[in-house]
């Protein structure tokens, strides 16, 4: 006659744990944690430059890494960021982008004088650096900030080649704009 196979349980109190919360994608209350893409993406996403997209036409999209000081990676944490009046030059082969503010927490410390307006430096691969230079000498291109991002733990900041738009330009951009807002309006109507 044979034996069952039964497995003893031990009395390590360490075999016992149960698995972290966030190890184990979970919430306190053990159910799964479901996160949508879109929120997933939102929660790396630092800041938008939307008044580029409505003033420019973007040729071509770079991803530059950000030298930033303590209390800025701080700041960002917290969402502290203001791309709307930033742009970007090419000075002696380096990026930089000017205006571009990141206010100082309250909790800034006493020994650092934080310059929320500082002129921060962009890390590129020289043969970018070199293409954007081509192409800005070129008429009507310039570089702006789009957006401020994380990517693997660090800050990235994504800049646009772009046109400046006319003033025809931005009004068919308001016309196709509501009319895109009109047609959802109507099949969200339509649906119901």
């Amino acid at each position: 006659m044979a034996t069952p196979n039964i497995a003893m349980a031990s009395k390590d109190p360490s075999s016992s744990k149960k698995p972290d919360a966030t190890s184990s994608g979970k919430s306190k209350d053990n159910r799964p944690v479901k996160v949508s893409a879109k929120a997933a993406a939102a929660v790396t996403r630092i800041a938008d430059n939307k008044k580029a997209m409505f003033n420019y036409h973007i040729e071509e999209r770079f991803e530059a890494g950000m030298v930033l000081e303590g209390w800025e990676v701080k700041s960002v944490r917290e969402g502290k960021v203001q791309l709307t009046d930033g742009y970007v030059v090419i000075r002696n082969g380096e990026v930089f982008i000017i205006g571009c503010q990141i206010n100082p927490l309250g909790t800034a410390s006493t020994h650092v004088t934080p310059d929320k307006v500082r002129t921060k430096k962009l890390l590129m691969h020289k043969a970018e650096i070199k293409r954007l230079m081509g192409k800005v000498e070129q008429k009507g291109f310039t570089l702006v900030p789009l957006n401020m991002h994380w990517k693997a733990g660090r800050v990235k900041c994504e800049i646009g080649l772009a046109k400046g738009k006319g003033e025809h330009d931005k009004r068919d951009t308001i016309k196709d704009r509501e009319g895109k807002r009109e047609v959802e309006r109507a099949m969200k109507s339509r649906n119901r």
